[in-house]
């Protein structure tokens, strides 16, 4: 009984120790290697050119750390395709009411970049709060007189907040001398951007070091500027047909009176609450009450 028990231990133990031995060689994976089929995509860094400028003002890209913090961001919105895809329909709806406000006040085209940067083209609202388009905080916004209260918050009209940010930035561009401290001062705020000029002892946005978000900012807005100018180039192929398109069909209605329903106004006119929400984002309530102020509802025809 006993030399039963030993050879069937015996037996089990060599079983072990070939399965051990067998699991312990090294895999060839050469074999695998040569099988793997490359993933069907080509990916390059964004091409950087000799020049880049903003409102007219040189980026020195000869500096390697401005090189290389516009790479970056040519890298993050280059790839970043459905951001990027979005920028270029909306702005094909946006950038006509935007650059002919930011003509009226000779303020350089570039700026509805800044647009993109802040809003993405999109009545959002930040954490801090910022608001709109043009990301205006609400004592800046009431001091640029915009109204700001339960039922009417014109930092979501698009023509006021672009003309309350033009005002904003002409007042920047007078305290700080170039259109490039003008923009990052607009980021990080006029307080901020002051202290960091008197502590750095510097008096230009490139050679200061702040937080992150301002310190990718100007270059967020070139990048963004140059993918747009040139979309093609970054491999973006946007038929104008898939843009969208302006919401430039529409009359005005004149309030002088308190309407106590939108909706039944909406209907009134023949459209949905959702469709005057649209043409007029500014509108924050269910209704509207008009004291001292006259307000312009837009209907599309």
């Amino acid at each position: 009984m006993k030399i039963k028990f030993s050879i069937l231990f015996f037996i089990i133990a060599i079983l072990i120790a070939s399965i051990f031995i067998a699991g312990s060689k090294k895999i060839d994976i050469s074999y695998i290697k040569s099988t793997m089929e490359p993933l069907p995509q080509v990916i390059k860094t964004s091409p950087i050119k000799k020049y880049y400028y903003f409102a007219g003002e040189k980026i020195p890209i000869g500096n390697f750390d401005i090189k290389e913090r516009l790479d970056r961001e040519l890298l993050v919105n280059s790839y970043y395709h459905s951001a990027t895809i979005q920028n270029i329909k909306l702005a094909n709806r946006y950038f006509p009411i935007i650059e002919k406000i930011l003509r009226e006040y000779n303020i350089p085209d570039d700026f509805k970049f800044l647009a993109i940067a802040e809003s993405g083209l999109r009545n959002v609202v930040s954490k801090a709060g910022a608001t709109g388009f043009w990301q205006l905080m609400k004592p800046v916004a009431k001091e640029l007189n915009l109204e700001i209260y339960d039922e009417v918050d014109e930092r979501y009209d698009i023509e006021k907040s672009t003309i309350a940010a033009c005002k904003y930035l002409l007042k920047l561009k007078k305290k700080y001398g170039t259109w490039i401290n003008t923009a990052a001062a607009y980021n990080l705020g006029m307080n901020k951007f002051s202290q960091a000029l008197s502590r750095e002892k510097e008096n230009n946005y490139f050679n200061l070091n702040l937080n992150d978000e301002t310190m990718r900012y100007l270059f967020r807005i070139t990048a963004i500027k140059e993918i747009i100018e040139h979309p093609e180039r970054y491999g973006f192929y946007i038929n104008l047909e898939d843009k969208y398109a302006p919401l430039d069909n529409f009359y005005t209605v004149k309030i002088d009176s308190t309407i106590e329903n939108l909706g039944n106004f909406a209907h009134q006119h023949g459209i949905s609450y959702r469709t005057l929400k649209i043409y007029n984002p500014w509108l924050r309530s269910y209704k509207l009450t008009v004291k001292n102020n006259t307000y312009f509802i837009k209907i599309p025809k």
